[in-house]
């Protein structure tokens, strides 16, 4: 460590000096409002809070044109942020090296969503668009002992504007690249004394910039509508009651990816599809099956109640009531290819009931937040392989369905508690501690139908009610030092926690065991500090993370005990131990009136010291050598932005900023089996993302009107990657969005 630590401050002492040069128009320039953030549930300044936290501000979300969440890939240090693999409604979020890509209904996410204090229990529907949003908050490291559901990545959280006292308007529109059109709309204020009423809409559609020529079919497009109502009660008084409907509908064709390698039959493994060694440039051009549905549809609503109640200066209590539902039916082109291989269909109805209460006492010298925690999570699904051409000639080329029917249930309660004390008027210490217990029962019948008699001798597996209860005790430890009124340093302990699960794809009996839970011990130091009159803010931390027990899905091929013929395996396994290391830099500047520089830089270090998998039998069941998923080595974004002041006409403002992100797996397995070559197609190699706007605003600041270009260079880039291999060889990738312009209006009132 001591090493590591040195070539960290190193580096960040010497991209200080370099600043000047390097910069980038992103989370709010340093010569703004201060940002107000809740990241530990009382309202306090971002460069109070002892502990990695990336605040958006509207204003800030406005000026990087961001429309849904995805929006802050490379604004935040070591954050993957970007659509999910097959799916338009799923988002893979990783921070610092810990995630969860999956889709499948039956794993957890590793990086918590939150919109207004309320946990979305998938990552199915959190691909969130940024509907009258009051700021977006990103918590890097494990936040246990402070929010409702255990969090072992870190924690997005979305807060949205609250309705009060004064009339509040605004809408915009933006007309753009692939036939996109967005209209937005929103309007709040007091409907009687101490009642005020917000509601919001939007339209969102794009056409898709993937296409089959053959079959005359676009994909990748975008197709949503969502509204939210929000009632305040109480306005600021002692008494206070929030009521909050939200729905989201989307109905937009499929998501489809591209093969990187020969696709063969499961029996004989005889190709079917034959790629060159070398594959053209992706042109976002792609073939699917015939027949197929293009579709994904998704149904996503929820209601929640939070009121709160202040006996006095230092004592509040908070309650947190939240029921929602989502619903989605996903056709998925996995092979994307014209073969019938891994084409599938996944619908999933999901509900959740969840309840939190809140003691907050704080006086001068003391801060405590103490909470308890219900979710009860009901999850079913109902799933249809599709793959004719899969079993192959050897057998007649029979007709193959295989379908899965499953029912997940979660149960997790909690206790936490978080208590802060100033030893002096710098020095100040906290301790936090929370008590978790998950229960889950799962069911789940798979059928098997086919012309082949032989394929038909085992059509069904089966099993009902499978039990487990995981318990955990997570501790935080964190204290900080104000320096002076600029300057805080912090150092900050603490332990996360994602309970086990059950394998929603085991195909064959044994493969439904339990998983067991993941844990994460982080260390984490770090300085927050402005300088220069606060024309300068730099924020520097540098972390080290123990995983332990990281669930990871393997792919191999069994001998069907029925049928005597292979069978794929879809395992899910703790394999063992990653490390991640890393330092991160946050800086902001007004050099001079009208000029923003920033930049944000993120080092991660992520490599497994055990990663144990029977299937690597001439590495002794050791597969450490891999390259750990969606971590790259480097995440940088720079910038500047400069706006003209032209008096009663208004102002102009130009901006730019470049993303670069080393190189990066896309998916766990990116080796072949009992081998140390990678599978080349599941990488990205470094890239760099140029984006640009240029916005005239009127000098009340009530009109607006941009243009907006995003990957000017038209780059072609991988942000995901599947890896069912054991299935006809299957390995797709996925691409980000080619150059796109959009035009904004935007009236406020």
């Amino acid at each position: 460590m001591t090493s590591f630590l040195k070539a960290s401050l190193l580096a960040s002492a010497a991209l200080m000096v370099a600043f000047p040069a390097m910069a980038q128009d992103t989370a709010g320039g340093a010569g703004e409002e201060e940002i107000v953030v809740t990241a530990r549930r009382v309202e306090e300044s971002q460069q109070k809070v002892p502990a990695s936290v990336s605040a958006f501000s509207e204003k800030t979300l406005e000026r990087l044109g961001a429309k849904d969440v995805t929006d802050l890939q490379g604004a935040v240090p070591n954050l993957n942020l970007v659509q999910g693999r097959g799916s338009s409604d799923a988002t893979n979020i990783f921070i610092r090296g810990i995630g969860q890509p999956d889709a499948l209904q039956t794993f957890d996410p590793a990086v918590g969503v939150y919109v207004d204090d309320v946990y979305f229990s998938r990552i199915r529907g959190t691909q969130l668009d940024l509907l009258d949003i009051e700021r977006v908050e990103v918590l890097r490291g494990p936040q246990g002992t402070l929010y409702g559901k255990n969090t072992i990545g870190g924690a997005l959280k979305v807060i949205t504007r609250r309705p009060g006292d004064e009339l509040r308007a605004a809408a915009s529109v933006t007309v753009g690249s692939y036939a996109q059109f967005e209209a937005k709309a929103a309007v709040s204020g007091p409907v009687a004394e101490n009642i005020a009423v917000g509601i919001s809409l939007l339209r969102s559609k794009r056409d898709g910039y993937v296409e089959d020529p053959v079959l005359d079919q676009e994909y990748n497009d975008k197709d949503t509508t969502a509204g939210r109502l929000r009632v305040a009660f109480g306005g600021n008084g002692p008494f206070r009651l929030d009521l909050s409907l939200d729905g989201t509908k989307e109905d937009a064709a499929m998501t489809v990816g591209q093969p990187v390698n020969t696709l063969v039959t499961l029996i004989g493994g005889l190709p079917i599809l034959v790629l060159p060694a070398v594959l053209p440039e992706y042109n976002f051009q792609t073939r699917t099956t015939p027949g197929l549905p293009n579709s994904t549809k998704l149904k996503h609503w929820g209601t929640s109640a939070t009121a709160a109640y202040d006996f006095n200066d230092a004592f509040s209590v908070k309650s947190i009531t939240a029921y929602r539902e989502l619903n989605t039916d996903d056709y998925v082109d996995i092979d994307a290819t014209q073969f019938e291989l891994g084409d599938v269909f996944v619908g999933v109805d999901q509900d959740q009931l969840s309840q939190e209460f809140q003691l907050i006492y704080q006086t001068d010298s003391w801060n405590v937040v103490g909470g308890l925690y219900y979710l009860k999570e009901n999850i079913t699904s109902h799933q249809e392989a599709y793959a004719d051409q899969l079993v192959g000639p050897l057998l007649g080329n029979p007709t193959f369905l295989r379908t899965v029917d499953d029912d997940l249930e979660t149960t997790s309660k909690a206790a936490y508690l978080n208590a802060s004390y100033a030893v002096t008027e710098a020095l100040r210490i906290s301790l936090g501690i929370r008590y978790t217990e998950e229960e889950k029962v799962y069911s789940r019948t798979t059928s098997t139908f086919s012309s082949s008699p032989l394929l038909q001798a085992n059509p069904a597996f089966a099993f009902k009610g499978l039990n487990e209860t995981w318990s955990d005790t997570s501790p935080s430890f964190t204290i900080d030092y104000q320096a002076s009124d600029d300057v805080m340093l912090y150092g900050r302990i603490a332990k996360g926690f994602k309970s086990g699960g059950f394998n929603g794809r085991a195909n064959n009996p044994g493969e439904q065991a339990p998983y067991n839970p993941e844990e994460v011990t982080s260390y984490e130091a770090g300085i927050k500090s402005t300088f220069w009159d606060k024309k300068i803010r730099a924020n520097v931390a540098i972390f080290y993370n123990d995983y332990k027990d990281f669930q990871a899905r393997v792919s191999g091929t069994v001998t069907d005990p029925g049928t005597n013929l292979p069978s794929p395996e879809l395992t899910v396994i703790n394999a063992g131990k990653m490390e991640t290391k890393g330092a991160e830099l946050e800086l902001y500047a007004t050099p001079v009136q009208g000029l923003q520089l920033d930049t944000q830089i993120g080092y991660l270090d992520a490599e497994y010291v055990t990663f144990n998998d029977v299937r690597f039998t001439a590495f002794g069941g050791s597969r450490a050598f891999q390259t750990p998923a969606f971590s790259p080595k480097w995440t940088v974004r720079v910038g500047a932005a400069y706006e003209w002041d032209m008096g009663e006409n208004g102002s102009i403002t130009l901006g730019a900023s470049a993303r670069y992100r080393s190189r990066m797996a896309l998916a766990v397995d990116n080796t072949l089996t009992n081998s140390t070559t990678e599978v080349a197609g599941l990488f990205q190699d470094s890239y760099w993302l140029y984006d640009a706007r240029l916005v005239w605003e009127d000098a009340e600041g009530q009109f607006s009107a941009g243009i907006y270009g995003k990957n000017l260079s038209d780059e072609v880039y991988k942000t995901e990657g599947q890896e069912f291999s054991s299935v006809g060889n299957i390995r797709t990738v996925y691409y980000g969005a080619p150059q796109t312009w959009s035009f904004t209006i935007t009236a406020k009132y």
